[in-house]
């Protein structure tokens, strides 16, 4: 698929796909996230774990602007996807949404086919080519390992699927608009154990093609399939480095007592 104007402008330079200075984030009066400060790299997946209500969802959600949706919601700082700020006046958010995909924690596939589902987001930006459609919609659940599963069944509704085969449509659903960045919300919270482990798997083979950025409450997951892990705590970054260095040695105590179970 081509891209449109303005579709490049998140390109990465350097090994470094999301660079986070001094962000902070208001709910009203309510201070969310505090002086975060991170760099994500470019084909790695980057967890974010600690309790209930730290920050984890409220900074993946900045990430893709959908704390724009939230009345009194107040960010400064910044936020760069390559060396573009995406909190610049003169960001195209559609272009932006379409460069980060998003994968939400309950499977939520449109009632509608399986295809439809999937040529969706291509449809929105203009791909009308049956050949094309059908291309993309292949390549797509070929890379969320679900097109020898699915093939067969394209026009049945996605709503007859498995919670494991929806979640990893709504991945399939993501990719079809060829983004460089995927965020995932918990995405196998809702799976049993099966299906997150097809979940888990996928994932670090879709790293090869794009940016994972993953909030999870599951701290063995992170362990086994992230590359860089960041600890949040009541809105602040408390430790953010190599996964296998944070939990075999963390430097903070505060993320030592959770990562071992003290607390959260």
């Amino acid at each position: 698929m081509k891209r449109q104007n303005g579709w490049d402008m998140f390109a990465f330079e350097g090994e470094t796909a999301v660079t986070i200075e001094s962000l902070d984030l208001y709910y009203g009066s309510f201070h969310a996230l505090k002086n975060i400060c991170m760099a994500m790299p470019k084909h790695a997946v980057t967890a974010l774990i600690g309790p209930s209500g730290c920050g984890k969802s409220t900074l993946l959600k900045t990430l893709n602007r959908l704390n724009d949706l939230i009345d009194g919601c107040r960010i400064t700082g910044s936020v760069r996807i390559g060396a573009r700020d995406i909190y610049a006046k003169e960001v195209d958010v559609s272009a932006l949404r379409k460069n980060v995909g998003m994968v939400f924690q309950k499977p939520n596939p449109f009632p509608m086919s399986v295809f439809d589902n999937i040529a969706y987001g291509p449809r929105t930006f203009g791909v009308r080519k049956k050949a094309e459609l059908s291309g993309l919609v292949e390549n797509s659940l070929k890379a969320a390992n679900l097109w020898a599963e699915l093939k067969d069944r394209l026009h049945k509704s996605a709503l007859s699927l498995s919670g494991g085969q929806q979640q990893r449509l709504c991945i399939a659903r993501a990719l079809a608009v060829q983004p460089k960045i995927l965020l995932m919300d918990e995405p196998t919270s809702a799976l049993d154990p099966i299906s997150t482990g097809k979940i888990e798997e996928l994932c670090g083979e879709l790293k090869e093609a794009v940016t994972i950025v993953m909030v999870t409450h599951n701290m063995q997951q992170a362990a086994r399939i992230s590359d860089k892990t960041g600890f949040f705590l009541l809105g602040d970054l408390v430790e953010f480095g190599d996964t296998g260095e944070l939990f075999a040695s963390p430097k903070q105590e505060a993320t030592m007592n959770y990562i071992s179970g003290r607390f959260g």
